[in-house]
């Protein structure tokens, strides 16, 4: 039982034009009730972790998925929902944060590419290289103050992110042709609901951890924001490298169809369990022999 959806609804390869203000943040409910969704999600995870056995055992692909938003959107909840189940030896999750002194010293990749996922695994990023052409473009002074650049290529700030978004897919075709795959999402909250969120983390004590003024602060910046991700997006997407807008307004719809997706690229991949060769079928029969013998004893 999946949901009824269409994954190109929310897919965007690069052909035409993305416009951020026609994407949805919201669509009707994927679910009857609670009961149905937590059904749904609890069948999707099962099934997850059951083709990550098999790209483990087939060990030649490998999978990145990574996830990108606007503070508040659920990145972290939807990782964790939909991850929850799949076996942890085939996971790794990591969260890029502000960059340490070590990072600065290095290409702005070079972080996220000590994290790639190794062949049979799921790599999960929670923000990404992608926040160099994200953050930074809103905020350029990062790059003139702290990223200490040759002074020649930050003349022409244009020009660096036209060779960055060239280098982000030129890597990503280099991840591919290396077997790992590469799914970026970008959970699409809308200005109303993460202002909502902000203020349930103040309101509800449990949450304050969670709340941040900076998160605040980057609001003034909104539309800096959504140019900057429009941007990415056209500028980034390709047929094999495409980018999914998610409606994140309703939590449990944006999970559902984060599993989905995750599903259909699993299940795309040709994989399949190693074959026993005759002679080691004859070593594992022989073995069997021996656990029944001992059985006996």
């Amino acid at each position: 039982m999946n949901v009824s959806l269409n994954s190109d609804d929310f897919r965007f390869t690069g052909k035409g034009s993305f416009k951020i203000k026609e994407a949805a943040t919201k669509i009707k409910d994927l679910y009857q009730n609670k009961d149905e969704y937590e059904e749904l999600l609890t069948q999707y995870r099962q099934e997850i972790d059951d083709l990550q056995s098999l790209m483990y055992a087939h060990n030649r692909y490998g999978l990145l998925l990574i996830f990108q938003a606007m503070d508040a959107a659920g990145k972290d909840g939807t990782i964790g929902h939909v991850i929850t189940g799949v076996n942890p030896f085939g996971v790794n999750i990591h969260n890029f944060k502000k960059p340490s002194s070590l990072e600065l010293e290095h290409d702005f990749m070079w972080r996220t590419s000590l994290r790639l996922p190794q062949r049979g695994t799921i790599g999960i990023f929670n923000r990404s290289y992608y926040e160099e052409v994200l953050v930074t473009k809103v905020h350029p002074d990062i790059i003139t103050n702290t990223q200490l650049l040759p002074h020649e290529l930050t003349e022409d700030m244009d020009k660096l992110f036209k060779h960055r978004y060239k280098d982000i897919k030129a890597f990503e075709k280099y991840l591919r042709h290396n077997g790992i795959e590469v799914m970026k999402f970008f959970l699409n909250v809308s200005k109303q609901e993460q202002a909502s969120r902000l203020i349930s983390r103040i309101e509800d004590a449990s949450k304050n951890w969670k709340f941040e003024e900076s998160d605040v602060n980057e609001r003034d910046y909104w539309d800096d924001y959504m140019q900057a991700y429009e941007e990415t997006i056209n500028q980034t997407s390709t047929k094999k490298s495409p980018w999914y807008i998610i409606p994140a307004d309703d939590k449990k719809n944006m999970r559902l169809i984060v599993s989905q997706l995750i599903l259909e690229k699993l299940s795309s991949l040709s994989m399949h369990y190693p074959e026993s060769s005759e002679e080691r079928q004859k070593e594992l029969k022989k073995l069997i022999d021996r656990i029944n013998e001992q059985t006996k004893a």
